[in-house]
């Protein structure tokens, strides 16, 4: 039960605060148990090797040694606490090349999966966190009580800038706060990442003009970092307040570098996480959405999809995505309840705003807010440009919609109640609902 000569093992231990604390799910390879298992992740994860090594300074093992503090034989979770010494401040990737690197791929384990994290006071410094944060954004776009509401541009791809453009101004038009780019949308032949942002900051200069109120564009600046950094000077450049990164396909390397260009340039960041379904979805073997959630607000996204409680077309259900309502016990950690875990206490981080996104439409919209509360924002895309009349009759749907559930009553007695009112709507309930 002893990886590379050391004992890593003390179910009595209590974590110090200045100890990383892990959750791992492990199946052990057959005939193996879950306690050797774990001494093989802990041992690879920081300090150990297969064998016995001469090189080893003993005072500098007792110090550096982690603790397996608690093991469970019948959920095959383990928790481990990490002195912060053998983390780099400051140096995501290093981070997590310790406790989320070779240990994947250790063939003395059948299958592993880290659960959750829970950084140290003096590594949650390190990072720079959101910019802005909820009550910037609330701040930004005026809207104090209720959800934010947005769309994402279809199709994906194939539009031209204009058309691009064309779609979000009926969006915003329709009553939507917030228009982004597609996650696979970045600087194509023909659409031009320079001449499209150009032609939506146009229109949103116009709509919000026409409106009254403000809106907000998320392009989607994912590239080489250097080009990133190119694509956020463009956007501070047309008056932008917002930059999209796909924080996975890019790497926490490249979104630690944005993060710091955009605190120069007072921009907030929304974070979409293509690929994490590769990562998450497994759920005996990767890595968790919420050590990614936490992951990226320590970084410093504003916003971050999150996915939508089962009431879209993303395979999280609610039970899973709920689970950002509650924090696993760690220690020094104040904890509430009422709030997520991307809006909790975390040694002063400002939290960041969730984004319910992914197969939704206006009938959606009492299941989301209901699981999710008011401080999310909820994103349509098939959801408003399906509607039978367009984009904008969509737009108009979906603000139909909210404001019922604002006034407490069902969409069907919205409808009832102010048919003319509420048009949209209705023919909104008899395509999808």
């Amino acid at each position: 039960m002893i990886y590379g000569n050391y004992d890593f093992l003390d179910l009595k231990y209590k974590p110090k605060a200045t100890e990383v604390v892990c959750e791992f799910r492990i199946k052990p390879k057959k005939g193996d148990s879950l306690i050797k298992a774990a001494e093989y992740v802990t041992g690879e994860s920081s300090i150990g090797t297969w064998t016995k090594i001469q090189t080893m300074n003993p005072v500098l093992a007792k110090k550096l040694k982690p603790t397996i503090f608690y093991a469970n034989k019948k959920t095959f979770v383990v928790k481990i606490a990490y002195p912060e010494e053998l983390f780099e401040p400051g140096n995501m990737p290093g981070i997590l090349s310790s406790i989320a690197g070779n240990i994947f791929g250790m063939k003395d384990i059948d299958a592993l999966r880290l659960e959750d994290i829970h950084f140290t006071k003096k590594l949650v410094k390190s990072f720079l966190g959101p910019q802005f944060g909820i009550k910037g954004i609330r701040k930004m776009t005026n809207i104090r009580r209720r959800p934010l509401i947005g769309t994402i541009v279809k199709p994906k791809v194939g539009l031209t800038e204009k058309e691009h453009a064309k779609v979000a101004y009926e969006s915003w038009l329709g009553g939507l706060d917030v228009v982004k780019d597609d996650e696979n949308l970045v600087s194509m032949s023909f659409n031009n990442f320079y001449i499209r942002i150009k032609e939506v900051y146009k229109k949103k200069n116009m709509v919000e003009k026409q409106t009254g109120k403000q809106k907000i564009y998320l392009p989607n600046i994912t590239a080489e970092v250097d080009e990133m950094k190119k694509r956020a000077n463009a956007v501070k450049k047309l008056g932008g307040r917002f930059v999209m990164v796909d924080i996975l396909t890019a790497g926490f390397s490249a979104l630690q570098t944005i993060r710091a260009h955009t605190e120069k340039l007072g921009l907030a960041i929304h974070a979409h996480r293509a690929m994490h379904g590769a990562i998450t979805r497994n759920k005996d073997h990767g890595i968790s959405m919420l050590v990614i959630a936490k992951i990226a607000r320590l970084i410093g996204v504003d916003t971050l999809h999150i996915g939508t409680a089962g009431f879209g077309k993303m395979e999280a259900g609610k039970d899973e995505v709920l689970k950002y309502e509650q924090e696993v016990e760690f220690p020094n950690v104040k904890e509430d309840i009422k709030k997520n875990v991307l809006g909790q206490e975390y040694f002063g981080l400002k939290p960041t705003l969730a984004v319910a996104s992914g197969g939704i439409s206006p009938i959606s919209i009492r299941g989301v807010m209901r699981a999710m509360g008011d401080d999310i924002v909820m994103q349509f895309g098939g959801g408003c440009h399906g509607h039978p009349q367009g984009t904008l009759a969509g737009a108009k749907a979906i603000k139909q919609a909210l404001d019922a559930e604002k006034k407490g009553i069902s969409i069907k007695e919205a409808v009832k109640n102010n048919p003319k009112k509420n048009q949209e709507l209705a023919l909104a309930i008899d395509k999808w609902g």
